[in-house]
């Protein structure tokens, strides 16, 4: 089988990159296009195009960059349809990807269309799979049209959104288990192995705490959160050792312009896991990383500035669908961590959630609904399940041609 996978940012990278494993697994004779990372390159794709070309946030960024957007857009649309997989898989980037889908909806799957490329290429069909859910129940739910007609199959990593996708829209999906607990899971079990060495090559103490500070993966993130984090840890560098994880695809001198001034160390790309394994405590940047640290067991702050907060926070009670914006607390369903999000977003207000984690009942509040988050995601492996749901869908629709 052919396989077309479309990840636009590390996250996505990461959990294609394992899919893509346990898809060969299955299928001896895959062949992989990816848009996507590194990791997917090393799991065995062939990478068409970095994420790093599309991977734009805001409006200002997405206006200035529109035109090699859809320059991409357009090369997308066209490798896919002179390369033919049997599959597309699309993971999360709902803007990017959502269109995709309806561009081989409409261009390749329409009875019309399908009849000339059958004509000219003897492909009958290609299966559109949609794996990490777009998060339409946070907002955007009109997107759930899209989905509807685009979306051949969706898998789901988040058990609320059976519910959400099911019970309210009566649109079947899959739960296939949360990739972010096997990949953590997986590095626990081996962490202990070249930690000494990750502390001595990082020069970080093995006797005062650390506190990790994770402010994103985009170079507006980092601009719009790292300054205040930092600022927040002021005065703990005496009994705490600071530590910003390096985000993949941001040079590593970028992050002197925030830490002159702080006591604070920048660790190059690829260490978060390791960081978060060593944390005490986190200043965490919303998203998927508020999931790994709960997972680590480590208590944070989830912490994401944003341009005119107080009009931000308004706006957001209108907009947003949901009560909370971090993983952990939605998978919860209550507020198991402090978001200091849009106008409650301050140095201050960081500094004094921060202090409050670092010992005591709220710490160990923290850690038993860390437990009860554990639980509800349950055991299941994600990319071993996404590759049965995926391989046998394909098997069967081979069989029906």
């Amino acid at each position: 089988m052919k396989y077309y996978l479309i990840a636009g940012e590390a996250s996505g990278d990461l959990h294609a990159s394992h899919l893509i494993t346990a898809l060969k697994r299955r299928d001896a004779e895959a062949e992989f296009r990816c848009i996507g990372g590194d990791l997917m390159e090393q799991a065995g794709g062939e990478l068409v195009r970095h994420y790093r070309e599309l991977a734009y946030m805001g409006i200002g960024p997405v206006l200035h960059h529109l035109p090699a957007i859809l320059r991409n857009m357009r090369m997308v649309k066209r490798d896919i349809r002179e390369w033919m997989p049997d599959a597309v898989i699309l993971v999360d980037y709902p803007g990017f990807n959502l269109e995709v889908a309806k561009y081989i909806y409409t261009s390749i799957k329409s009875p019309n269309t399908r009849q000339q490329n059958n004509r000219a290429t003897g492909h009958k069909d290609i299966k559109v799979f949609y794996y990490i859910a777009p998060k339409i129940w946070a907002w955007k739910e009109w997107r759930i049209k899209s989905i509807r007609r685009y979306v051949d199959e969706l898998l789901s990593i988040l058990p609320f959104e059976v519910d959400f996708f099911e019970g309210k829209h009566h649109f079947p999906v899959h739960y296939v288990g949360n990739p972010t607990a096997d990949e953590v899971g997986r590095f626990l079990a081996k962490a202990h192995i070249g930690n000494d060495d990750f502390l001595r090559h990082n020069i970080l103490s093995e006797t005062r705490p650390i506190i990790a500070v994770l402010c994103g993966s985009r170079k507006q993130e980092i601009e719009g959160n790292l300054p205040a984090m930092l600022e927040a840890t002021d005065g703990l560098g005496d009994y705490y050792q600071v530590v910003v994880a390096g985000a993949p695809g941001i040079d590593h001198d970028f992050y002197k312009q925030f830490t002159h001034g702080h006591h604070a160390t920048v660790l190059h790309a690829g260490q978060t896991y390791q960081l978060l394994y060593n944390a005490h405590a986190a200043l965490v940047t919303s998203g998927t990383a508020t999931l790994e640290t709960a997972l680590f067991g480590v208590p944070q702050v989830v912490c994401y500035a944003t341009p005119m907060p107080r009009f931000v926070g308004q706006l957001r009670k209108i907009i947003l669908k949901v009560k909370y914006v971090s993983l952990v607390n939605l998978i919860a369903g209550r507020e198991v961590v402090p978001e200091l999000v849009a106008e409650k977003f301050s140095a201050n207000n960081i500094s004094s959630h921060l202090n409050s984690i670092l010992e005591g009942a709220k710490r160990k509040a923290m850690l038993s609904g860390y437990e009860e988050v554990k639980q509800r995601l349950g055991s299941d492996c994600a990319p071993d399940n996404a590759a049965s749901v995926i391989s046998g869908i394909l098997a069967t629709a081979t069989r029906n041609r």
